[in-house]
């Protein structure tokens, strides 16, 4: 877990490999060929890259993620909170709405969170 940075392409990869894991690294070059247009020397420079990151693994040809796609983007999120907004969700919050309307659907799913969240604290 050490550096949870990936760009948009490195994103799209990692895609990949959690909407297919396990998969052999075989595999993972066939649909990375397919989906991205990558070469196998890419494939594996990327794979590499991400797996010292403590993303993914490699082990005996078989790829599979040492985190999920959830807790990866929770952890970014909570980073991003943090670094811009002081850590104050509800600062973040009154800046993603101030130009972005939510819906009535959007404003209930938040509603239900922070009412299981009180359900469970």
């Amino acid at each position: 877990m050490s550096d949870y940075q990936m760009g948009v392409i490195e994103s799209r990869f990692a895609d990949i490999i959690w909407e297919n894991e396990p998969l052999s690294s075989a595999e993972l070059c066939k649909k990375s060929e397919e989906l991205l247009k990558w070469k196998k020397s890419t494939t594996y420079t990327v794979l590499k890259r991400l797996c010292e990151k403590g993303i993914f693994k490699n082990e005996g040809g078989v790829v599979g993620s040492l985190i999920s796609r959830e807790d990866f983007y929770s952890v970014r999120s909570e980073r991003f909170v943090e670094e811009a907004f002081g850590g104050s969700l509800p600062a973040f919050l009154a800046a993603f709405t101030k130009r972005k309307n939510l819906t009535a659907q959007e404003v209930e799913q938040l509603r239900r969170i922070v009412r299981d969240y009180n359900e469970i604290g």
